[in-house]
């Protein structure tokens, strides 16, 4: 192997590396926000944890946030508006990426 085929393989395992760690990050981002929330609702324990799969699984949808925010704005109803999801979803992001670096 030359030097540039050894830069451009680590390029790759970097990239796949970063990768799996934001999917990784926007998952637990997802579950964390989706406790929140299933709290606001009034849900706990096995339905709180339902609740946050929910939320996770919203995140398929499409690309980006908004399938989430969607998701659990339309749940809320009133009980959040606008600005308190997202700036939970900005705070949670934060959370999930201290927590993962964390448990590596």
């Amino acid at each position: 192997m030359t030097t540039f085929d050894d830069r451009e393989s680590a390029f790759e395992t970097k990239f796949a590396h970063d990768e799996e760690m934001n999917f990784k990050v926007s998952a637990r981002r997802n579950k964390l926000l989706g406790l929140w929330a299933a709290d606001l609702l009034g849900k706990s324990g096995d339905d709180a944890s339902a609740y946050a799969t929910e939320v996770i699984k919203s995140d398929f949808e499409e690309a980006g946030d908004e399938d989430v925010y969607r998701k659990v704005a339309g749940d809320l109803g009133d009980a959040a508006d606008e600005q308190t999801i997202r700036t939970k979803m900005r705070e949670f992001l934060a959370e999930a990426k201290e927590q993962l670096l964390r448990e590596s």
